[in-house]
């Protein structure tokens, strides 16, 4: 006799979690195009704190459409002159930073090829850089130098490659360098993606891997892991500015 109780409850769950991850998808992907036309519409005609604004509320949707609850501590810059420094954890991240406070990022000239992607931030005046060439880094150090000097707010993720969460990699302190040279004032920023909504506490039970992406994790597998996300928490706290104050870069 057919009945209801005939498909079992967690195969049930699984098909409703893996609808709704799908939903979302073709949610953000229809918004990653209406970011296209923004750019190449709107964004042009706007001063600079309107394309912050913009840039601010296309991210703040971004995470909703992808159910990720956003938590700030700490204090935003309010202007530049400043270098943000980050951890690094997931393509999510400049998503996550954009949508506390807008900066201009400098980031791997990979990201330039992704698909939709990689226009947005290149539109929003993203810095490449060739990582596997020596000379590159001195190019983007003098063009983040002038940027800092025409008041910009930078930020880089000085590992330089994506972490697991549980610590922190070695810097390259290359890109530092910038600040050092326009005595501009670097303020730390510390990301972490969290289970449950509100939750401050950073301890391994309340870690989500859901958006790391990692070794041989692909940018479509971390998509779809967030997408499937019921509780992610990404929380962005900022650190105090400190300038240089005589250290050398590495210091």
């Amino acid at each position: 006799m057919a009945s209801w109780r005939s498909t079992p409850p967690t195969t049930a769950v699984t098909d409703v979690k893996a609808l709704r991850a799908a939903a979302r998808l073709l949610r953000l992907t229809l918004h990653l195009l209406r970011g296209l036309h923004t750019l190449r519409t709107r964004y042009p005609k706007l001063d600079e704190a309107g394309r912050q604004e913009a840039i601010r509320h296309w991210s703040q949707q971004a995470l909703r459409i992808l159910g990720v609850h956003l938590q700030v501590l700490g204090e935003p810059p309010a202007a530049g002159p400043l270098l943000v420094v980050a951890n690094h954890q997931s393509w999510l991240d400049i998503f996550v930073v954009n949508a506390a406070r807008p900066c201009r990022f400098v980031s791997k000239a990979d990201v330039k090829h992704w698909p939709v992607i990689g226009r947005l931030v290149a539109g929003a005046g993203t810095l490449f850089i060739e990582r596997e060439k020596r000379r590159d880094a001195l190019r983007v150090v003098h063009h983040m130098a002038e940027q800092l000097q025409a008041g910009d707010v930078l930020a880089v993720f000085p590992e330089g490659t994506t972490g697991d969460g549980q610590g922190v990699l070695p810097f390259h302190a290359n890109l530092l360098q910038a600040a050092l040279a326009t005595d501009s004032a670097i303020q730390p920023v510390g990301l972490a993606y969290l289970h449950g909504h509100g939750q401050a506490l950073l301890g391994e039970a309340y870690r989500h891997e859901a958006p790391t992406y990692i070794g041989d994790t692909t940018l479509v597998t971390s998509l779809w892991r967030t997408a499937c996300a019921t509780d992610l928490q990404a929380t962005v706290h900022w650190g105090e500015p400190d300038t240089a104050l005589g250290r050398d870069r590495r210091a």
